[in-house]
């Protein structure tokens, strides 16, 4: 009777380990009295540590995303009306509205009129773009260049909002616009990435005309499938010359099978 609690108990344990495995939700931690234990406690600190270095951190182009990298796509940074960080999180509506250099600075290196736009934005999370945007930047142009879309310019915008994607269309006038932004991070992670698409977006869109693809880094969405995503769904808002909630990402699956036979050059590895 007792081998066969033993065993029971075993083939518990490692149901328990493989549920765990893939999730990073704090399940099963156990306590010691009303508590939680010091190796439960110490790594939620850790982790509410890294969600603030990630909302107060910075992005630094060559720092994080090389100076080849730069180089290659004559990389620029401006930024919008928020003055800092504190600035930023107390006024969200100054991240949605780039300063007077900026605008000029965009209007003097961007061309006008392309069929894809891309941009990154610190956001809430610069570690998430400081670690995948390069790297996400990298396969969505390869794929775009391949289907022989015009490419703007792609540059960085920090104390970045998601709003800012009207600024840009009123200003580069593309017909879609890519904002890959860091988003607000949690206990479980810091670094994820969104990307928000717009067809043609003007100041007096809302989100009810914007796309979202969430959840990107290791254990979520991965950097290749988000590329074919991303890829594929700005070809149905080219298509149907609209974005929002009109457009579900399930319209882009008859386009799949041209992007997925795009095979990139580059891969996921760090510079």
């Amino acid at each position: 009777m007792s081998d066969q609690l033993k065993s029971s108990t075993d083939v518990l344990s490692e149901e328990l380990r493989n549920a765990l495995s893939r999730t990073p939700a704090r399940l099963f931690a156990g306590r010691v009295g009303n508590g939680y234990s010091t190796a439960t406690a110490l790594q939620l600190r850790a982790d509410h540590a890294a969600a603030r270095d990630a909302v107060y951190d910075s992005v630094d182009l060559v720092r994080d995303f090389g100076m080849e990298r730069v180089n290659r796509y004559g990389f620029f940074a401006v930024s919008t009306l928020a003055v800092d960080r504190p600035d930023y999180l107390m006024r969200p509506d100054r991240g949605r509205l780039f300063s007077e250099s900026a605008e000029k600075k965009v209007l003097q290196e961007c061309p006008l009129k392309c069929d894809l736009q891309i941009v990154l934005g610190d956001g809430l999370s610069a570690t998430a773009v400081s670690r995948y945007g390069g790297q996400l930047l990298d396969q969505l142009w390869e794929r775009a260049h391949y289907l022989s879309w015009k490419l703007g310019k792609p540059f960085l915008v920090n104390n970045c909002r998601v709003g800012i994607l009207n600024e840009i269309g009123r200003l580069l006038q593309s017909k879609v616009v890519i904002l890959l932004v860091g988003e607000r991070p949690g206990l479980a992670q810091s670094e994820s990435l969104s990307a928000y698409l717009a067809y043609q977006p003007q100041p007096q869109h809302t989100d009810a005309q914007r796309n979202l693809i969430s959840n990107i880094h290791t254990q979520g969405v991965n950097l290749p499938d988000a590329a074919v995503r991303i890829i594929n769904l700005s070809a149905v808002l080219m298509e149907k010359r609209c974005s929002g909630v009109q457009i579900k990402e399930e319209y882009a699956n008859h386009l799949s099978r041209l992007v997925n036979q795009i095979k990139p050059r580059l891969h996921c590895d760090d510079d």
